[in-house]
């Protein structure tokens, strides 16, 4: 099942405490975050880390509504509980998983 965050408070530094909808709560510190580049580079700015927002409709943790982190891994860092199965490292997405393995047994073929 997945958690929408409900309430988000900064905590110092790089440090956000999250709600979520179960109720269940944690702190996250997203300084790991900076060393990832791309989106995340504006983190380095401290002052636009500290604008952060929660959008109650998607249930996310935004910056500024250009810079987002999927509210299952907020939820997994923050709870200690751990991915959903589908988004463990290793595990094939069953949409990725042919009907027909070997393309010659494929119908019409």
């Amino acid at each position: 099942m997945l958690h929408d965050v409900a309430k988000a408070i900064y905590r110092g530094e790089y440090r956000i405490e999250l709600e979520f909808d179960d109720g269940q709560r944690g702190v996250v510190d997203f300084s790991k975050y900076l060393e990832r580049g791309g989106v995340f580079e504006r983190f380095k700015d401290i002052e636009f880390f500290r604008r952060f927002s929660v959008n109650a409709e998607l249930g996310v943790l935004t910056w500024e509504d250009e810079v987002d982190v999927a509210p299952e891994t907020l939820y997994a860092e923050a709870t200690g509980r751990g991915l959903p199965a589908w988004m463990e490292p290793g595990e094939e997405s069953t949409a990725n998983k042919r009907l027909h393995p070997d393309p010659a047994q494929a119908p019409g073929r």
